[in-house]
């Protein structure tokens, strides 16, 4: 079942149909990454193109983008903004690759000191003798 977007929304119905809590919509706010809405009668109400906004920002950040290239990619024309957005995005894949790399760089010897560690009960410990200050 899809569920219906709020056409006329509070900030706490919006920041939950969003998946956020309202701080977060304040903090996306501040960042100029989702609009001030008006408000009626002294309260600000959110439709639905707020919410596909919401939603954009969050799944772009699921991806890896910061909030920079969120902004950007928020910016872009969707027909026109191809070359564009096809560069962050590549830009961000290597990034992650580079990240990736690092990480399994850093199991792979932390698996190697767990070994150590096990072969023997004799001596200092080679996980906290390859972590030692100085």
């Amino acid at each position: 079942m899809v569920r219906s977007q709020p056409m006329n929304a509070t900030i706490a119905a919006f920041a939950r149909a969003g998946g956020v809590g309202v701080e977060t919509v304040h903090f996306y706010q501040r960042r100029q990454l989702l609009p001030m809405p008006s408000q009626a009668r002294g309260v600000r109400r959110y439709g639905p193109e707020d919410l596909r906004r919401l939603r954009f920002i969050r799944a772009a950040q699921a991806a890896g983008f910061t909030l920079e290239q969120v902004g950007e990619l928020l910016s872009l024309d969707a027909g026109e903004d191809r070359s564009r957005a096809l560069a962050l995005a590549e830009a961000r894949v290597d990034a992650l690759d580079a990240r990736i790399d690092a990480l399994c760089a850093a199991r792979d010897a932390l698996r190697r000191l767990a070994r150590a560690c096990a072969a023997t009960d004799t001596g200092p410990c080679p996980i906290l003798a390859a972590f030692e200050l100085g």
